[in-house]
């Protein structure tokens, strides 16, 4: 490697920067975070595996080939989401009243990085926040025995390697080393004396807090058929998402840790989902790009998170088994946009998207309040100068009023046995993305 290209090297290195220590608030299904690329963004993520921005690794570690030189990525990811919750009649604590947002503004980063060694093959790194959850309820609401302040942060990073095999073909792999932290608040169970703790006074939770490690793949391919049209299929793998930390429980008049209960040292590991992207790039004219992505996401694995005690058996609360039955089906996304190339400068493009969510009726809670939503989107490109381009992206999402039902009648596998709570939830979110794409060999070409 040249002096020049170890120098470009170094500094697209560092333009990854430092991962923000954000509370990620999930805004694809379940709680996956979708908002990996300002560019994708713009478009609902319309053809994002397919390429046209070095931040499709994400999706499809093959797209580096579509890259030559040294290029780096970065995008900012501002979610602001609203959730308010409504008790209706018949649940047991409705007189506490509802809760006005449970949703926080959260930051979500991502960065990305490749180096073409030779001219067939690629190596990448990226850093994202991929799966995250950031709720906050008020103490005194009906849903209290169901939720209380939860997040779920996670960070992965994803060394990298894609080949070209000839001008049609190119594959792609990596392997995600990933961290998570959770902290989970639920109202507390039932106790051995048939009286629901939840009733105990207010503030009292049930909390799971604690960190750990997971590992998965991600593997991906490009095809180029034509020279107007490329297609890209991306997987990134399950990851089995280790969980080590402590169960606390309050002490109170009401409430005695040894009454059946296992306060201390507890694991659990969360059963990630793995996904699949296929999208699909057309050229129509020197100025239009069609664009498409069907995207299936395996949440139907996760099932039930048992937490266990340092010494093996099941963690308990009031003599039962400490659970979170999560219970979800499989994923749905689907896209479609296009781009225009206004000036030689600056492109525009836009999109649509429906998303089928994995979340039930059966199975919903306050903490995801999670259903089916159509994406609107709009971004931009601009290129400053030789080697530098700023992304810009928004999307609205329209969100189908989600209900909840946590009844002995209901079937959902939250109901703690005693207390109903049923509601209906109004949910939209807005998000604004920002980034910048940097071509480090032709900076310096152009500054020597």
């Amino acid at each position: 490697m040249s002096v020049r290209g170890l120098r470009a090297l170094l500094l697209a290195c560092s333009s990854l920067g430092v991962m923000i220590a954000a509370s990620p608030a999930a805004n694809a299904g379940g709680f996956a975070i979708r908002e990996q690329s300002t560019y994708g963004q713009g478009s609902s993520f319309a053809g994002i595996a397919a390429g046209g921005n070095l931040s499709g690794m994400f999706w499809n570690p093959a797209v580096m080939t579509q890259f030559a030189g040294i290029q780096s990525a970065s995008t900012y990811t501002g979610i602001f989401g609203y959730a308010s919750h409504t008790p209706s009649p018949g649940s047991t604590f409705g007189v506490l009243g509802g809760a006005p947002n449970s949703g926080e503004a959260s930051l979500v980063p991502g960065s990305y990085f490749s180096y073409q060694l030779n001219p067939n093959l690629w190596l990448g790194l990226s850093f994202n926040a991929p799966f995250g959850l950031s709720v906050t309820f008020p103490d005194a609401w009906a849903g209290r025995n169901y939720t209380g302040d939860t997040t779920l942060s996670t960070y992965n990073a994803v060394p990298t390697v894609a080949y070209r095999i000839n001008d049609w073909l190119s594959v792609g792999g990596g392997v995600q080393i990933g961290y998570g932290h959770a902290d989970l608040a639920l109202g507390l169970p039932v106790n051995g004396f048939g009286n629901t703790l939840g009733a105990a006074p207010l503030g009292n939770r049930l909390d799971i807090e604690g960190n750990g490690w997971g590992y998965g793949f991600t593997a991906g391919v490009t095809l180029t058929p034509t020279p107007a049209t490329t297609v890209g299929v991306g997987w990134r793998s399950a990851i089995n998402q280790k969980i080590s930390g402590t169960l606390t429980l309050p002490i109170s008049p009401f409430f005695s840790p040894q009454f059946g209960s296992t306060p201390g040292p507890a694991n659990t590991t969360i059963d990630l989902p793995d996904i699949v992207t296929g999208s699909i790039r057309h050229r129509l004219d020197s100025q239009w790009t069609l664009l498409g992505t069907v995207e299936w996401s395996n949440w139907s694995r996760i099932g039930t998170s048992t937490i266990f005690q340092s010494s093996g058996p099941p963690a308990t609360v009031a003599g039962r088994p400490v659970a979170l039955p999560f219970q979800y089906r499989d994923g749905w996304f689907f896209s479609a946009g296009a781009e225009y190339m206004w000036t030689d400068r600056t492109q525009l493009r836009a999109g649509v998207a429906y998303e089928i969510t994995p979340v039930t009726d059966q199975v919903r809670t306050p903490v995801v309040p999670d259903n089916d939503r159509v994406w609107l989107s709009v971004g931009a490109s601009y290129n400053i100068w030789r080697g530098l381009t700023a992304n810009l992206g928004y999307s609205h999402l329209f969100v189908k009023d989600p209900s909840v039902n946590i009844s002995a009648a209901s079937g959902n596998p939250w109901f703690n046995g005693v207390v109903t709570y049923i509601g209906s939830t109004s949910a939209h979110v807005d998000i604004i993305s920002v980034g910048l794409d940097w071509r480090w060999d032709e900076v310096f070409a152009k500054s020597k």
